[in-house]
């Protein structure tokens, strides 16, 4: 009994030191709407669809003041499903972000555990990807592009550049302070395989510039993956730019995916403008232009994405969008997030939806 009061008491002594020296914030996003497509696999078909604006997330994060300018911070993030409320990816209750690290004015950012690399960090939370004002998921890049035969992808070429929020597990990630207007990172992700120190890694880095309305960044990833026994290597780069007007924000990216196994390769260049009127009303468009090697039969495919917003707040909005893919003749149309290819070299995608954040 003795025993049980000192560990009740130490764990009531541990938990007021710990909430009085640090802050935790629980905060989410939420999307969910109806879709009509125009063909999967030969189909129409209108269905309820989520985490298309934006991802489901449930986040926890926290910091801890140490003294100095130094921070002490974590992040739990959990991706979900709307309609059937079940965890994603991969099942797992925090598989879109878990990490701890320490945060440095001066000497930067350090974190470790399951986190996005510079793909996202760099091109998409930098601003310069259009997807972030436009349709979110349906809006990366996929395409008649299935002999790129990524591994672990449900399509063989779905979010072929990272940039909807790929993570990179068991990593090491460094993000330097600003310094006139420059900053850079470093990640290494260990593979874990006994013997072996370069199986299963993965490297990125990421160069980032701000100034004022201006910004541009560029980044690299490089996984790798063991394929029945063989190492397959994915790289990845891009640039990007966005620059603010007033209301409005245009965007400029250039992604490419090149798998190292069977020589498959892919481009996109995209340009986007976002544009807030005096109200409540937010309008975005989107152009992009992929391109393939011929391992993936030269394949190219363009795509248009259009959205209007309404928002009741600065928390809550509903949107209308419409998402146009249009590919070489011979191949199959198929716009991000649509697991089944059209039957024919187009696809449409309509949409009315609502997202909330909290």
């Amino acid at each position: 009994m003795k025993r049980k009061a000192m560990f009740a008491a130490a764990g009531v002594l541990f938990a007021s030191h710990a909430f009085a020296q640090s802050s935790v914030t629980l905060s989410g996003l939420i999307d969910g709407g109806v879709s009509y497509i125009s063909n999967q696999g030969g189909k129409s078909v209108v269905k309820f669809d989520d985490g298309i604006e934006v991802p489901n997330l449930l986040k926890i994060d926290g910091k801890e003041d140490l003294g100095g300018g130094l921070k002490a911070i974590f992040d739990l993030t959990n991706q979900f499903e709307l309609g059937t409320g079940s965890f994603m990816p991969g099942q797992s209750l925090f598989g879109r972000n878990a990490y701890v690290g320490l945060d440095d004015q001066r000497w930067g950012r350090l974190t470790l555990g399951n986190q996005y690399d510079f793909m996202v960090d760099s091109l998409f939370f930098g601003f310069d990807d259009a997807a972030f004002y436009a349709q979110g998921v349906y809006d990366f890049r996929n395409g008649p592009f299935a002999g790129l035969a990524l591994p672990n992808n449900p399509t063989g070429a779905f979010d072929w550049d990272r940039m909807a929020g790929e993570r990179v597990q068991n990593s090491v990630k460094y993000l330097s302070p600003r310094f006139g207007g420059f900053s850079v990172g470093a990640m290494y992700g260990f593979g874990n395989v006994a013997g072996s120190i370069g199986a299963g890694n993965a490297q990125s880095i990421g160069i980032n510039y701000l100034n004022g309305p201006f910004g541009a960044n560029a980044a690299y990833t490089l996984t790798k993956t063991d394929v029945g026994g063989v190492q397959d290597s994915v790289r990845n780069w891009g640039v990007g730019a966005h620059y603010h007007i007033g209301r409005m924000v245009t965007t400029a990216l250039f992604t490419t995916v090149r798998n190292e196994l069977n020589g498959a390769a892919v481009w996109q260049a995209e340009i986007g403008a976002a544009y807030s009127f005096d109200s409540p009303w937010l309008v975005s468009g989107v152009y992009s232009y992929m391109k393939g090697n011929h391992v993936v039969d030269n394949n190219h495919a363009h795509q248009l994405t259009a959205e209007l917003q309404y928002n009741f707040s600065k928390r809550t909005n509903v949107y209308v969008a419409a998402v146009y893919q249009r590919a070489s003749a011979g191949a199959n149309a198929q716009i991000n997030d649509v697991m089944v290819a059209s039957s024919s070299p187009s696809q449409f995608i309509g949409r009315i939806g609502l997202q909330t954040r909290f």
